[in-house]
């Protein structure tokens, strides 16, 4: 009986070894496949988790920008700062500080959060909000958004002259209050 003993007792040592290495497998696949749904994270969907906390904005020409994220959109943010609003577009951000560490997928966004740097902007322009435009050369305008166009937004100073903004050289639009 002493060899069925033996025998048994390898059984359930080989049985012990294969779950173990069993385990190390699924642990390395689970890591796997965590750090490959983490590739399509992106940066709004983190600031979307952080939507109503205070963070602060880095961006080029400009400094930092600290306030209470009030909307997140598919390539823009408004942050809220004391008497002032700051919409910035995602691209124009160097590095976000204060974020939450959870994301919310796109496909969990309601229709309105879905909207772009366009209805954000058209939105001042139908408000008629004064204005600070930042670019990115660093210079700032002064001037009300007039139009939104498809790449550029129209603006015209409080002379009337007017000037046109590429998207891709604009940092962030300041509306103050007066």
């Amino acid at each position: 009986m002493s060899w069925e003993h033996d025998l048994f007792d390898l059984f359930d040592d080989l049985e012990g070894q294969a779950a173990a290495a069993w385990e190390a497998d699924r642990e390395a696949e689970l890591a796997d496949r965590a750090r490959t749904e983490y590739g399509a994270v992106t940066l709004a969907s983190r600031l979307m988790a952080s939507r109503g906390q205070d963070v602060a904005l880095d961006l080029p020409h400009v400094g930092r920008l600290e306030g209470r994220l009030a909307r997140v959109g598919e390539e823009w943010c408004l942050l809220g700062a004391t008497r002032q609003d700051w919409i910035v577009p995602l691209r124009a951000v160097a590095a976000v500080h204060g974020a939450s560490g959870r994301s919310v997928p796109e496909v969990a966004w309601s229709p309105i959060d879905r909207l772009g740097l366009r209805a954000a902007l058209r939105r001042l322009a139908d408000a008629g909000v004064r204005c600070l435009l930042h670019l990115a050369d660093g210079t700032r305008h002064e001037a009300y958004v007039h139009r939104v166009g498809a790449d550029f937004l129209e603006a015209r100073d409080s002379a009337g002259s007017e000037l046109l903004v590429p998207y891709a050289g604009l940092l962030a639009v300041q509306s103050r209050e007066d």
